[in-house]
């Protein structure tokens, strides 16, 4: 068995794309939601509400020849991954290059827009706007393919296509991929591009917040008057290698990866169960060898729906009990779906070695159905950790934790 470590952590987030300017906005206790006018057109869609990434261009010195495979969703990922590749100090390395390196990433699904032309192919008869690479940006792996593409990644690729779990799982199999000695080193993660069609999934659930007048007081995970989530979108990417050889070459070293849960429901495809959430977790710990009281702090998936919050406490305090610290980044980015998961780790490992954890925000009051554990509130909290987890659920009823140790 390998030991793996995080040597590079890239982000595209609402909070920004680098760790400085994330912890800045963490400070400041006031989410990125906005109203989207320009949702008023689709007829039905109740929810005004979103977290877009406005910042974001296509870098200048990505040719159009690099790009012309990709939609949003992947330029997300590509630029995501290269700020990990930079920070890992491996982007002009040669050795990601002869397939030492191999990738583990995903998403919901392809670029929204690439789908609506081949939609739009089927209800007029026409191949008007399909070109050679529109399937390419709709495939459901098209994150993982162009990120390996354009980085020349020739190790084994696992596209993670499992909704809000994508990015979660990411890390997880790039985690086995690099213990199991299958790889070197993986870059692994998550991206989601923000689309109305995203948003009237949980719409058509009653699971979108509607506070459309309000859009800094949603989303609310956890408290008694939340009325539903609220999507975003972005990209986050971590490099995984393993310890020998990040140490012979002079890497630095955020993390190591220590555990890694995963399981199924088997039971609905929306509807959680807090006793297979339970299970992962139990999972996590288990491959980490550590018992429950060892874990500092939670990230949780917290994506601020009545039936998701009051399963995943009731999940925590069946293993942990009352006095585990937790808190949510959903409240300041809302859910960036694909992307939570890496995006939530990269910022939770940050933390971690920043020795601060940011409260939920919008958290007033606990919803009485939720169970009983230390919601971190109102101001941040100064701790000091050896451990800590992220937990990640997904509709299919998808379970991931992960467990990083502090590096000394």
């Amino acid at each position: 068995m390998k030991r793996v470590v995080i040597t590079g952590m890239g982000g595209v987030s609402p909070l920004g794309d680098n760790w400085e300017d994330v912890f800045k906005n963490l400070k400041a206790k006031e989410n990125k939601v906005v109203q989207m006018p320009e949702w008023d057109k689709y007829k039905g869609l109740n929810t005004r509400l979103a977290v877009p990434v406005p910042y974001f261009e296509t870098p200048e010195h990505y040719t159009r020849k690099q790009i012309r495979s990709m939609g949003r969703v992947s330029l997300l990922a590509t630029r995501a991954t290269e700020l990990a590749l930079i920070d890992a100090n491996l982007i002009d390395n040669k050795e990601i290059k002869d397939g030492s390196m191999g990738i583990a990433y995903g998403s919901s699904s392809g670029s929204p827009d690439a789908i609506g032309n081949f939609m739009m192919m089927r209800i007029n008869g026409e191949v008007k706007g399909v070109t050679a690479n529109t399937y390419v940006q709709l495939m459901s792996h098209t994150a993982a393919a162009n990120v390996g593409i354009f980085f020349n990644l020739k190790g084994r690729i696992i596209p993670t296509c499992s909704a809000c779990t994508s990015g979660s799982q990411g890390i997880g199999y790039a985690y086995e991929s690099v213990k199991f000695g299958r790889q070197v080193m993986m870059v692994a993660g998550g991206a989601e591009e923000l689309c109305a069609t995203e948003a009237a999934v949980f719409d058509t659930l009653y699971a979108a917040s509607i506070k459309n007048d309000t859009p800094k007081l949603t989303p609310r995970p956890y408290d008694r008057d939340r009325d539903g989530l609220v999507v975003g979108e972005g990209a986050g990417t971590m490099v995984l290698e393993e310890l020998s050889h990040a140490q012979a070459r002079g890497a630095h070293i955020y993390a190591e990866i220590i555990g890694y849960g995963t399981n199924s429901d088997g039971y609905h495809s929306t509807q959680p169960i807090a006793e297979t959430m339970q299970g992962a977790m139990k999972l996590s710990l288990a491959d980490a060898k550590l018992k429950p009281d060892a874990i500092g702090y939670i990230n949780a998936h917290a994506t601020s729906t009545s039936v998701g919050d009051v399963a995943e406490s009731r999940a925590t305090n069946a293993l942990f009990g009352n006095k585990i610290p937790i808190s949510s980044l959903k409240s300041y980015m809302g859910h960036t779906l694909g992307a939570c998961g890496a995006l939530e780790a990269w910022m939770t490992i940050q933390m971690m070695n920043n020795d601060w954890y940011s409260p939920t925000i919008n958290l007033d009051n606990v919803d009485e159905e939720c169970a009983e554990l230390d919601y971190i509130m109102g101001d941040g909290r100064e701790m000091q950790n050896e451990y800590v987890m992220t937990n990640n659920f997904a509709f299919g009823g998808i379970n991931t934790s992960l467990i990083f140790k502090r590096w000394r």
